[in-house]
């Protein structure tokens, strides 16, 4: 099976990664992928992971790419091309893809319709209003008493959710977003929601348009820095599993939420076939829905696919044929931990650029698996490229060994302005 690789990230190396282990995968392309995903081999014949210079955005391009090629699947990482329809455009043309269809992106693509979505449908999630006007939308925190949080409706690289804390700051959260165009035209319109109080962990559930499969839990951390501090990022480490459900709280979680999505989906008309990632709340009247994506999450998915024991390429296949039914999902019962590096100065400006050493050493380390996310070779060096720049992942038998065996490998790591939070997995002790 000749199989194509949409995206450039984390996520995309471990999917690479994962799908290259496959006997089904015989060639395979990432577009535009980084310098990782290059160093990859195909279990099947030893080929090489070719990384080819399109953009995740050029949907003609990719289309040419996919029939020139005779791409037999092409798998879609980033949230962006799915917003675009690539899906809808690449079947239409006959081409196997997985990934939601531009109907079923909306869930990510506006907090708006997602959190109307799920009033309509018992949902379980925040009180919470939508507005299109700044002075209304500044009404509506001071019920909330300005403890609320803020989030522009459009796509925004994780980083359009504003935490407030009192009416001042709520304010300055609306100015922000709708009159000064932080985001773009992502804050044309907002949702504001109630503050929720819990713990925070993420789900995800694979789909193919009636069954959805859940993962076990994972928790992400969004903050910068340590102890929850800092700006809000697209996550700065991951770790699965968490201690805060039983299997039988995740099941009633899942059903409590799946079921209704899955029903409004129907009712709706929308054919949901990829992955659902909801971010929820366990408050103590239950768990609660923050927001959905849909797509796999960075850096969830190096966690979840160092877990997974079933070959991806069946798994993807099954969801985007309809056949997930008779699927049975399977994890390894060790713990998993990644560990985000990040550029200096991120997730506001950086440099780019740096020269990144060490990295043969830690990867050598058992059970360590060192995903890029925005690396590229420059004159035979491999330099930083991005905000988040490698994702250091560790399999232990438990979480204080997959922990101690991150933070090792990361420590083995360097380049200039290099910064990481030093606790994740802490909550979980």
């Amino acid at each position: 099976m000749k199989i194509l690789v949409i995206g450039s990230g984390g996520r995309e190396h471990a999917l690479v990664w994962k799908l290259a282990q496959s006997p089904h995968a015989t060639q395979m392309w990432c577009a535009p992928g980084n310098a990782g995903i290059a160093q990859e081999r195909l279990a099947m014949n030893g080929a090489a992971v070719e990384c080819i210079n399109l953009g995740a955005e050029e949907l003609p391009k990719l289309l040419a790419f996919a029939r020139e090629n005779r791409v037999d699947f092409t798998i879609v990482g980033p949230d962006n091309p799915l917003a675009l329809g690539i899906v809808d455009l690449f079947q239409r043309h006959g081409l196997k893809i997985w990934g939601v269809n531009q109907r079923a992106a909306r869930f990510e693509s506006s907090k708006v319709f997602s959190q109307k979505f799920m009033e309509k449908y018992g949902i379980p999630t925040a009180a919470a209003g939508t507005f299109s006007d700044a002075a209304a939308a500044k009404g509506f925190c001071a019920t909330l008493g300005g403890k609320c949080v803020v989030k522009a409706d459009g796509l925004a690289l994780g980083k359009g959710v504003l935490i407030c804390r009192n009416q001042s700051e709520a304010e300055q959260a609306v100015e922000e977003i709708m009159v000064g165009k932080a985001f773009g035209t992502a804050g044309a319109n907002v949702v504001i929601q109630e503050f929720l109080e819990g713990i925070e962990v993420s789900l995800h559930a694979l789909c193919d348009g009636t069954t959805a499969k859940v993962f076990p839990t994972s928790q992400d951390h969004k903050r910068a820095l340590d102890g929850d501090a800092g700006l809000n990022t697209g996550g700065m480490g991951t770790y699965s599993p968490t201690p805060f459900l039983t299997g039988a709280q995740l099941a009633d979680a899942a059903r409590s939420i799946l079921d209704p999505f899955m029903r409004g989906c129907a009712a709706e008309g929308i054919d949901f076939r990829g992955l659902l990632y909801p971010g929820i709340m366990l408050t103590r009247s239950g768990p609660k829905v923050l927001e959905f994506n849909a797509r796999f999450g960075d850096p969830e998915t190096q966690i979840y696919l160092t877990r997974l024991e079933n070959d991806l390429v069946e798994l993807l296949d099954a969801s985007a044929s309809g056949t997930l039914g008779d699927q049975e999902l399977k994890w390894k019962p060790e713990a998993s931990v990644c560990v985000i590096m990040a550029s200096g100065g991120y997730p506001g400006s950086y440099p780019k650029g740096k020269v990144i050493k060490g990295l043969d050493t830690a990867n050598a380390l058992p059970h360590i698996k060192v995903f890029h996310a925005g690396t590229a070779m420059k004159d035979g060096q491999l330099v930083t490229n991005g905000g988040r720049v490698l994702g250091v992942t560790a399999l232990g038998q438990d979480l204080r060994a997959a922990q101690a065996a991150a933070y090792t490998a990361v420590e083995k790591i360097q380049f200039e302005g290099a910064h990481y939070r030093r606790d994740i997995a802490a909550k979980a002790f």
